[in-house]
């Protein structure tokens, strides 16, 4: 027999190499697995993945350079979500500060199963001298390093500690980041010098292979069931989870809704499963939902949840679905949320389940009041949308709801808005019109402050021909605006929409409701008593957004933001489009919270505000209820 060829390569250029062959293939379509690398480089991984990337690297696998760890995980996140999980990128780190900064990034994207491969260095494997500089020293343990820390947020996880063991590594690697059951963040912990070391390696080792995403069909029985469930029910309700996007599932729900009227509801990342003009889609639900979504789910009598997860926002805490008798239809590829909350399970892909559930139910629909019902429920909900946008002076400064209207009215069905975390979740989730089934980019699965900038550059990287703009409020802003920088060296055009409301809103209102009157929320200086009551810092954002070479526009006035949006989405450079609101504690302009949400109230209290609020919790807390 004739030998094995092989090839030598030091183990990064070995890993390289094997990632530029690596593939997704869906419906006939196949997609880089891994399409890009980022990377800071220190002592970690400067001579390893760094001169590979050099060497091996260009065309086959792209470099981009972050300036912050967690922001380029975040990156790779909205990349991934682009992409509906078929392309990835990886992110390459040092040891020390650099691997415990992907911490964050990590959990967001297996909390929110979305593919991202990590590459940290990590200490010598060989132990020439120790502690070597960024070396934890754990006493119990000599294998210990910092990138443990990465294990429980992590899909799952590798220590390379010999050049062979690289094989069934990477391997294991790319078939977690193409399930979509078991998809997340993927850590290769690289140890420093076996990075560096050579080794003969197969050449099949680097033969192009394809990973084939499944799309399982539901069971015939379980079918069957689900079919009659629908069939028996008179106020069935579909709850349109991240699933739908994930699967590509939008025309099968529409199939689905059209043929049988049920009203469709959306959780934050489902939203824009269907067009916001649907007659059957009654818009977000849960704690940041519609009224009518809310209404229809607190009197139905069968949930069908379609990839979804069942988080406390969607569910109210467990107080939304009330009615007594209320059951449960679950379609998850997932079988860990296909058995949530007591229901039936349907455990298939989400395109191909709602393709069966819409063959099985050939011939039914809902009764036609029922469809009456809510359309009238929608059609009020948009009224409420158009108070909530609508300006009597437009010389005045804009409320948060004036800003997400002045933007709905600039933006085509080909824009994407990203936003995570602060009071824009829960606005954006009521009032925002989706157009298209991409166009609505809301991480809520972890709602990272700091995500939002970072994900909007990995959105234009994945769509370069789609306006892509990141909405963020000040303290968000002030945690991570680096990426800045990379979007401004590499040419992608983002638009940032900086809201400037002096603090921490979303959670100044949040303490105010729980008795905790707004403490430590505030951007300002202290007053003579000591507490953060003084007038507002001196801090110029749009200023610093200009330092980090954005272009910036400063609107005064709703009439001024509706240009400045324009123009911002004309223009072929980065835009910061900086904007404060009508009051210095912020109005939102939107409609208050349709359903609770459980934020435990101290049980004991000498002030009256959090006395007042622990009623008002066990007032709400008394209607929760365990779905079995």
């Amino acid at each position: 027999m004739s030998p094995t060829p092989t090839r030598r390569l030091t183990v990064a250029q070995a890993l390289v190499e094997f990632l530029a062959q690596q593939y997704t293939e869906r419906d006939g379509r196949r997609h880089r697995l891994i399409a890009a690398c980022w990377g800071i480089f220190g002592h970690g991984n400067v001579a390893g993945l760094g001169q590979a990337l050099l060497e091996t690297g260009g065309e086959r696998m792209p470099y981009v350079q972050g300036r912050n760890e967690q922001a380029m995980v975040h990156a790779a996140v909205g990349y991934a979500r682009q992409n509906d999980r078929l392309s990835a990128h990886a992110v390459t780190t040092s040891i020390g500060p650099g691997a415990t900064n992907l911490v964050t990034g990590a959990a967001l994207a297996t909390i929110n199963r979305l593919p991202v491969l990590l590459l940290p260095g990590d200490t010598f494997v060989t132990r020439p001298a120790e502690p070597v500089l960024q070396q934890l020293e754990a006493a119990y343990a000599g294998d210990v390093s910092v990138n443990d820390c990465l294990r429980p947020v992590s899909r799952w996880f590798d220590r390379v500690v010999r050049p062979e063991a690289l094989i069934p590594a990477a391997l294991q690697a790319m078939r977690v980041l193409a399930d979509p059951v078991d998809t997340g963040a993927v850590t290769l912990a690289l140890p420093q010098d076996v990075q560096a070391e050579a080794f003969d390696w197969p050449e099949d080792f680097f033969a192009e292979r394809v990973w084939h995403v499944r799309r399982p069909a539901p069971d015939a029985s379980a079918l069957a069931e689900a079919a009659r469930a629908v069939r028996d029910a008179a106020r069935p309700l579909i709850i349109a989870g991240g699933g739908i996007h994930h699967s590509g599932a939008e025309d099968a729900l529409k199939a689905l809704a059209d043929s049988t009227g049920i009203p469709v509801a959306s959780t934050q990342a489902g939203k824009g499963s269907l067009r916001h003009d649907h007659p059957a889609d009654v818009g977000g639900v849960g704690h940041t939902g519609t009224a009518v979504a809310d209404d229809l789910a607190r009197t139905a009598d069968l949930v069908i949840g379609v990839g979804t997860r069942y988080s406390d926002f969607t569910t109210a805490s467990g107080t939304l679905f009330a009615a007594p008798g209320v059951r449960f239809l679950n379609l998850n590829i997932a079988p860990f949320d296909a058995h949530k909350m007591g229901g039936a399970a349907l455990v298939a892909d989400a395109r191909a389940g709602l393709e069966a559930l819409t063959g099985a139910l050939r011939g039914h629909r809902v009764d036609a009041a029922y469809e009456a019902e809510y359309r009238v429920g929608k059609s009020r909900w948009e009224e409420a949308v158009d108070r909530a946008y609508a300006a009597e002076d437009e010389s005045a400064r804009p409320s948060q709801s004036q800003v997400i209207g002045a933007l709905d009215a600039v933006v085509g069905e080909e824009d994407v808005i990203v936003n995570a975390a602060g009071s824009l979740p829960g606005d954006l989730h009521k009032l925002w019109r989706a157009r298209s089934p991409r166009q609505y980019h809301l991480e809520y699965g972890y709602s990272c402050m700091g995500y939002e900038i970072p994900a909007a550059v990995g959105v234009r990287l994945a769509a370069p021909d789609r306006p892509v703009w990141a909405l963020v409020g000040d303290g968000t802003y002030l945690m991570m605006p680096t990426e800045i920088v990379t979007a401004v060296q590499e040419g992608i055009n983002i638009n940032l929409v900086l809201i400037q409301n002096h603090g921490y809103a979303s959670i100044g209102g949040l303490s105010e409701e729980t008795g905790a009157e707004r403490f430590g929320t505030a951007y300002r200086f202290r007053a003579a008593d000591g507490t953060f009551t003084g007038d507002p810092l001196p801090v110029d954002l749009a200023a610093n957004a200009a330092s980090l070479g954005m272009a910036v526009l400063r609107p005064r006035t709703i009439r001024e933001l509706r240009e400045a949006l324009a123009t911002a989405r004309a223009s072929d450079r980065p835009t910061c489009v900086y904007v404060e609101t009508e009051t210095a504690d912020t109005v939102s302009g939107a409609p208050a919270p349709q359903a609770w949400w459980d934020v435990p109230v101290a049980q004991t209290a000498t002030r009256p505000a959090a006395v007042k609020a622990r009623e008002e919790y066990e007032r709400h807390a008394a209607g929760r209820r365990r779905h079995l």
